[in-house]
């Protein structure tokens, strides 16, 4: 397996969109329409690959191309999608080579990587064009052997027809094959014929990632590139006054610093467009540590920001939003929260008379939880190269959303989309940060300035203290009994800084007569954006952590108790809009706890905590076994039960599901980014804790649900429920409950928030 140099331009890729060099090269469109590949007279150029987006290419010697079109970063999508092709085309995976595709909304749709996705999204266009493929290979065959198409059969890169005894190669018949129109509605492959899908394959890069080959886009390099960084304000709420360089300027290698403005006035912000400081002042150098250097000369002084107002777009609507301006810190906000916790929230769902249940109640249960902001902590800090010209702009660098960031690029350079090259480099991490190109767009602001390449680099200080973490979030949660402990009526009010995380429609809800959820938030200028699991993230372990406490209360089995909900969801499901389905949820509470040994007697020597959650699309159980070990509690074991659909990649699958796990426990434990009069607290990791090497589990042992459904969705699910299962285990390992996170400064300092 090998993967070529990743980069290309917008012309290679229309001069390779075509058959070259008697090779075959096979489209498939976003929305499913396929398009039989250009001519060009011009060949591809002599040893060398010429990626091709959306395509498949085989050269005369068997060799086929697949392009990857969603960005990498770490969830494996360079392996496990040009394997859903490889099935259906019948190749030979020891055969296939591997590409990064550029950017490229026309051939490749959003090329989003986020939401978990990635392989739900593609699983039919990749078959459809795998097949395509194929078949147009198949009709090639039949052709020049002068025999009926239906008996020419394929098996890993080769063509055979039985009757006869011939056989060849893709790549023999590659280019008689390209002269034939694309055929629509392929009989795509059972799950049962599988040869590569569902069986583990090793990661296409993992050979360089180990190695340490330029793959990344802190590796990218340039002839005569400069170094950028920028200085932003220390505060949120806090703006640009003025600045004295001159010291920072007479620095070696420094060529420029000046302040650079992101979005003009008025300018109508996307999505993904989120920005904490619209000025920033910028240093350019010719390395990054005279840069680093060049910084700390500066002489700034900073100015109140004053509350502002930013225009927002998307979805066809346009409003105004007020950004206040105020200097905030942790307890103050808490404070806030507390305060908007007594007041009337807003109505999400409501079903049956929950009021009156809760008056008529023989008890009531009450718990308030609460989490702190959190930091992404992307291994790899932001950067991208730009080089802006007034003809055109290349961008390379590490990106999760280039389709929604391509037109806000469009507007700020005032360039067409066309002129744009928006080159994708594997990502050291995202986890929602690299949706936010407003670093990308910085890079190009500043080369267009200083007209040059440019490449921007945030340090690890830049990168914690910018914004976009994961909001500030509380939720309190009531349950009604009635005189024979029975469930009645159910209540949760949620807010945040600065949005609520309430999933209203979600599992409790639907399977309890009386129900009501709500939700509130309170405006702020600490920039929040998706954080593994948007909001689910903390939804999950506030509502876990109930429902266990719930069924003590009830003397019911927390898996048992669970299950019960859910079988009253499936047969008598209350109220509409129940966005999961009972069956798979109850069927990954049923395998963790098969899979565990839930109530076997050898487990009793740990304190174990369950937790199971629904989000994008699919459904995660764990088991936590915690021991006591010198004085704290250790994560020792999990048992983890999955239902994504169909497994492409099982190794790789089971590596995503242990990263979840690890990086729950150390959230739960350590994670938490406070405030004091606007500015950050926690600067680096010697301030933000992570988990180490040494507390991660011996153990996870991995398992998914084969129901044979298409696949649904695995970077995000697993992780909402390691929270709920850790608070849980961490309940009977300490005797008490634990209410707000992180849980590991509370373990020896009780009055710790």
């Amino acid at each position: 397996m090998t993967t070529p140099q990743p980069f290309m331009t917008r012309r290679s890729f229309l001069k390779s969109s075509a058959l070259a060099g008697g090779g075959l090269m096979i489209s498939f469109s976003w929305l499913s329409a396929f398009t039989p590949a250009d001519q060009e007279n011009e060949p591809a150029p002599s040893g060398k690959w010429v990626e091709v987006n959306g395509y498949v290419k085989i050269t005369p010697d068997n060799v086929i191309k697949i392009l990857n079109p969603n960005p990498e970063f770490g969830q494996n999508v360079m392996t496990s999608l040009p394997m859903i092709i490889a099935e259906e085309l019948d190749a030979d995976w020891q055969k296939i080579v591997v590409e990064m595709g550029p950017h490229d909304s026309v051939k490749l749709g959003p090329q989003f990587t986020g939401g978990s996705n990635s392989v739900r999204m593609y699983w039919k266009p990749l078959r459809e064009a795998g097949a395509a493929a194929r078949q147009m290979l198949r009709e090639a065959a039949a052709q020049a052997w002068g025999v009926p198409v239906a008996e020419v059969t394929t098996k890993a890169g080769m063509l055979y027809h039985g009757n006869s005894g011939k056989s060849g190669t893709y790549g023999s018949f590659a280019s008689q094959a390209a002269t034939r129109s694309v055929p629509k509605g392929v009989k795509l492959k059972e799950a049962k014929d599988f040869t590569v899908v569902s069986r583990s394959k090793k990661n296409v890069e993992g050979r360089k990632i180990v190695s340490g080959k330029p793959l990344f886009g802190l590796d990218y390099q340039q002839p005569g590139m400069l170094i950028a960084m920028v200085e932003h304000p220390p505060a949120f709420g806090l703006k640009l006054k003025s600045f004295d360089a001159a010291e920072a300027l007479r620095m070696p290698g420094i060529t420029d610093v000046f302040r650079q403005k992101l979005y003009e006035e008025g300018f109508e912000q996307g999505g993904f467009d989120t920005r904490t400081f619209n000025e920033l002042l910028v240093v350019v150098g010719k390395t990054t540590w005279e840069v680093m250097q060049a910084r700390k000369k500066l002489k700034v002084q900073w100015e109140p920001a004053g509350d502002t107002t930013d225009t927002m777009g998307g979805r066809g609507q346009k409003r105004e939003v007020l950004v206040p301006g105020e200097l905030e810190s942790t307890d103050t906000q808490l404070q806030k929260m507390r305060e908007y916790t007594a007041k009337p929230a807003q109505q999400l769902r409501k079903d049956g008379d929950p009021e009156t249940a809760f008056k008529n109640a023989a008890q009531v249960i009450e718990r308030t939880y609460n989490a702190p902001f959190l930091a992404h902590n992307c291994m790899e800090p932001m950067n991208f190269f730009a080089h802006v010209t007034a003809e055109k702009a290349v961008l390379v660098g590490p990106l999760q959303a280039p389709g929604w960031t391509e037109p806000t690029l469009a507007k700020v350079l005032n360039l067409p989309a066309d002129k744009i090259d928006i080159q994708m480099t594997r990502m050291g991490g995202g986890f929602g940060r690299r949706a936010y190109g407003h670093y990308l767009t910085e890079a190009a602001l500043i080369s267009k300035k200083v007209k040059a390449p440019v490449k921007l680099v945030y340090t690890r200080e830049d990168d914690m203290t910018y914004g976009i973490y994961r909001p500030l979030y509380t939720a309190t949660y009531r349950a009604a009994l009635d005189a024979n402990k029975n469930l009645i009526a159910f209540h949760v009010k949620g807010g945040g800084i600065p949005e609520h995380p309430i999933h209203a429609n979600r599992f409790p809800a639907g399977a309890v007569d009386n129900y009501l959820a709500e939700g509130w938030q309170i405006p702020s200028n600490i920039t929040i954006g998706a954080f593994r699991a948007p909001r689910s993230n903390f939804n999950a372990a506030a509502e876990q952590s109930f429902l266990d406490e719930l069924a003590e209360a009830m003397d019911k089995d927390p898996i048992e108790f669970r299950l019960e909900l859910l079988k009253r969801a499936k047969e008598h499901p209350v109220g509409k809009n129940n966005e999961y389905d009972a069956d798979r949820y109850a069927e990954v509470l049923k395998l963790v706890r098969d899979k565990s040994g839930w109530n076997q007697a050898e487990n009793r020597k740990y304190s174990r905590g369950v937790a199971a959650y629904f989000c994008h699309n699919s459904y995660a159980a764990h088991v936590v076994d915690m021991v006591m070990r010198d004085g704290q509690p250790y994560v020792e074991r999990v048992f983890s039960a999955i239902d994504c659909g169909i497994v492409i990649n099982p190794d790789a699958a089971v590596n995503m599901v242990q990263g979840a796990v690890v990086d729950g426990i150390g959230n739960a434990f350590y994670g938490g980014l406070t405030l004091k009069n606007g500015a950050v607290e926690q600067t680096n990791f010697y301030n933000y804790r992570l988990i180490r090497m040494h507390e991660a589990p011996k153990k996870i042992d991995v398992h998914f649900v084969q129901n044979g459904i298409d696949p649904t969705g695995l970077g995000e699910p697993p992780f909402p429920p390691v929270f709920g299962a850790v608070a849980n285990a961490l309940y009977k390992a300490a005797g008490k409950r634990f209410y707000q996170q992180p849980f590991g400064p509370q373990l020896n300092n009780p009055t710790a928030i």
